[in-house]
């Protein structure tokens, strides 16, 4: 299993995973255009896509989805209420494959748990994805996918603290946000409350709060343009990480990654 991160921000975010059988997206935060130029640009292809598994309504995580009717062997998971909200704004009606938020499926040769996270959407999830047979041809990997959410409780950080690699979101500094004079205060409020985003003070608990984790690599996505910055993700989060010997890696906005094996 190896993944990139195609894009990660409040411009839109999409990463494609991939294992021997399946090619799949987490979100669809972009328009199928610039999804096709995204995927054109690490070597692949939109037609080469199976499946979309998304994490909530949001447009910045679900604009795509209008433009995937051209895509028809493309399937949609999500679960009830993420496409029930998605759905009443699409001319078409996309492959939905349905799932119940804390089920884990499985897609080909990718098992996938889901769980819920706190967050202003109608029901958002956290994805783990798990790949391999766990034995010495075919170990086992997990990928732990956990964007938008306001907190972390402890039913969140049990959930990834057996993967390998954990991409979490380190969305805004707090002294930023409160200085940003282009959002109006009750943006602000629901930013930083606790169905928004996680500040970097809070990505950076719950790193240290997970204790006992196996993760290798972590990448700290989502940031704000306005709103942060990487050099303040890594003054708050890289000592945790580096004590533990983890990797990190922080994703930019308006930036990708290179394809991580896992």
């Amino acid at each position: 299993m190896r993944f990139t991160i195609l894009g990660s921000g409040s411009a839109g975010n999409a990463a494609l995973v991939q294992t021997d059988h399946a090619r799949v997206l987490i979100d669809a935060g972009f328009s199928a255009r610039r999804l096709a130029e995204l995927l054109e640009g690490v070597g692949e292809r939109l037609e080469q896509v199976d499946a979309v598994l998304l994490t909530h309504e949001h447009g910045d995580h679900a604009a795509g989805l209008a433009g995937l009717a051209r895509h028809p062997q493309i399937r949609v998971f999500a679960n009830r209420a993420t496409a029930a909200a998605l759905q009443s704004g699409l001319k078409h009606r996309p492959q939905w494959q349905l799932f119940e938020t804390g089920a884990t499926f499985r897609f080909r040769d990718l098992e996938v748990g889901t769980f819920a996270v706190p967050h202003d959407a109608q029901d958002p999830v956290g994805f783990l994805l798990a790949h391999g047979e766990d034995d010495l041809l075919s170990p086992r990997r997990r990928l732990a996918w956990l964007t938008d959410l306001g907190h972390a409780p402890r039913q969140v950080q049990e959930r990834v603290r057996d993967a390998d690699v954990l991409v979490v979101e380190s969305n805004h500094c707090p002294q930023m946000l409160e200085a940003d004079p282009r959002r109006p205060w009750s943006t602000k409020q629901r930013i930083g409350g606790r169905h928004g985003h996680l500040s970097n003070a809070a990505a950076r608990e719950l790193l240290a709060a997970v204790a006992g984790s196996r993760w290798r690599h972590v990448f700290l996505a989502h940031l704000s343009r306005d709103c942060n910055s990487p050099a303040a993700v890594e003054a708050a989060c890289g000592p945790v990480l580096a004590a533990r010997g983890c990797g990190c890696s922080i994703v930019a906005p308006g930036a990708g990654t290179p394809f991580h094996e896992l």
